[in-house]
């Protein structure tokens, strides 16, 4: 975290969102000595706060291109922030390690031809004898899951996350706007964001991390940038059943691409679909519980004692996540669909260094 340049440290910088990508970009920014103000009229309403947290890098299937570098990076950067963080609440973590099972014969032999392919990754191929998976088998009446184990991917709690930023930030002296920005313009060298409520913030530069909302406020006429609503969704389910007890489940897992929190040995959370609207089915029970041919007793929708969704962004046309400088000081990080807690630090650093060019 270098020290910034000396006729830098005056600069003020606007960030549009305050999800864990604003947040991180705030953290990142103000270690380096900008000024900065973060505008968001719903912050306690984003799509982190809907996050369950998981971290999927190195189980990652691919091993070259944009995502992979951008979560390799992410990879080397967390650790070093966990630390930083740690200041602010000595109990945050990643808790691994990280497990994907699936019923499907020819994906399970898709991750292991990946296991051989990629033996540094630290990853282990779970088989059906595992006594992993037969204690899962057990409790959700499945038969045939078979998958793998990371043993550097985990899970970060997001709301503890986006809590202990909000300390660092407050310590920092970092000005929060419950505004929504409705217009950008920039005269000479500086921008000017205009709020719903006529309030005027000037600014050298705007970082725009807020989603959907970004596409009002950009010239699409300039940028063929196009984003489509995905939205996530869980459930909580408690359960009395005396003969099972969550907590011998792994602390978390994902089943044919449905993800798995227990809580305490009655209580598990459920997550997640990804439909593309902004409205949740109301079939979300079904949606959430079709990776089990035999639903046992327990997995029931009378059982659901809470549910909740987030609205995230999927660009179309181009790869996920978008991060552009449309022009000099107005810089677009918006479209993470899935991964904005992973990719936080690869795309605050790459944002702080993108910043540094544009005033230079």
């Amino acid at each position: 975290m270098k020290e910034l340049k000396k006729n830098f440290k005056n600069s003020h910088i606007l960030i549009i969102g305050s999800g864990i990508v604003g947040k991180f970009n705030a953290l990142e920014l103000s270690e380096k000595g900008f000024q900065i103000t973060i505008a968001d009229p719903q912050k306690s309403k984003n799509s982190s706060n809907a996050s369950l947290g998981l971290l999927i890098g190195h189980m990652y299937q691919k091993s070259k291109g944009r995502s992979w570098e951008l979560r390799k990076k992410s990879n080397e950067l967390w650790p070093k922030w966990i630390k930083f963080l740690q200041q602010y609440n000595e109990s945050l973590n990643i808790e691994k390690p990280l497990i994907q099972l699936t019923t499907d014969q020819r994906k399970f032999e898709k991750l292991s031809q990946f296991i051989s392919n990629n033996p540094k990754r630290d990853l282990q191929v779970l088989k059906s004898e595992s006594p992993i998976i037969k204690n899962i088998n057990k409790i959700f009446n499945i038969n045939n899951l078979k998958g793998i184990i990371s043993y550097q991917d985990g899970r970060i709690n997001p709301i503890s996350l986006l809590k202990t930023i909000d300390i660092y930030l407050k310590s920092k002296n970092i000005n929060f706007m419950n505004e929504e920005i409705i217009k950008i313009q920039k005269i000479k060298n500086q921008w000017i964001s205009t709020s719903k409520n006529k309030f005027e913030i000037k600014s050298d530069a705007i970082i725009l991390c807020n989603s959907l909302g970004a596409l009002k406020l950009i010239d699409l006429n300039r940028n063929d940038i196009k984003l489509k609503p995905v939205l996530g969704q869980a459930i909580e389910i408690s359960i009395n059943e005396k003969e099972i007890n969550l907590l011998s489940l792994p602390k978390h897992f994902s089943i044919n691409n449905k993800n798995f929190l227990p809580i305490n040995k009655n209580k598990i959370i459920i997550g997640s679909t990804d439909e593309y609207d902004i409205k949740p089915k109301e079939n979300i029970f079904e949606e959430l519980t079709d990776f089990v041919e035999h639903k046992p007793q327990w997995l029931d929708k009378n059982k659901i004692t809470s549910k909740w969704f987030g609205i995230r962004s999927r660009p179309e046309g181009e790869a996920s996540p978008i991060l552009k400088s449309l022009e000099k000081g107005l810089i677009l990080c918006t479209g993470f669909y899935k991964n904005g807690i992973l990719l936080a630090p690869a795309c605050s650093n790459w944002i702080s260094n993108e910043i540094e060019n544009h005033l230079l």
